[in-house]
C-alpha cells in the first residue's frame, strides 16, 4: 500500500508546468509546447486590472481569471496536435494554441 501511495506522489511531482501571462488583452507566450501524452498544469497569471475568461473548446476547459489573479488549468494527456485557445471577453486580441509534441 505505502509503494502505490510512493508512486502516486512521484507522477504528480512530475507533472509539467507552464507559465502563461495575461496583459492587454494578449496571452504571451502565445505558443505554449507542451510533451504529449503528459499531463500538464496551465498556471495563468492575469496582469490586467479587468477579469478574463481563458476559453478552449479544443481543450475542453474553460476558467475565469480574476483581475491580478493566478489560476490552474490542468490538460491533458494530449495527443500531438494544436489546441487553441482564447479570452472570451477580448477575443480578438487574446488567443493562443497550445502545441502537444
Amino acid at each position: 500500500m505505502l509503494a502505490l501511495f510512493f508512486c502516486a506522489g512521484s507522477a504528480m511531482a512530475a507533472e509539467q508546468e507552464v507559465l502563461l501571462t495575461l496583459q492587454n488583452n494578449r496571452f504571451s507566450p502565445v505558443e505554449v509546447k507542451v510533451p504529449a501524452g503528459q499531463r500538464v498544469k496551465l498556471i495563468v497569471h492575469n496582469l490586467d486590472a479587468a477579469p478574463e475568461e481563458f476559453e478552449s473548446h479544443d481543450l475542453n476547459r474553460e476558467k475565469v481569471i480574476p483581475a491580478g489573479a493566478k489560476v490552474a488549468i490542468y490538460i491533458g494527456p494530449l495527443k500531438p496536435g494544436r489546441y487553441a485557445f482564447y479570452g472570451e471577453y477580448h477575443e480578438a486580441s487574446a488567443k493562443g494554441v497550445v502545441v502537444a509534441e
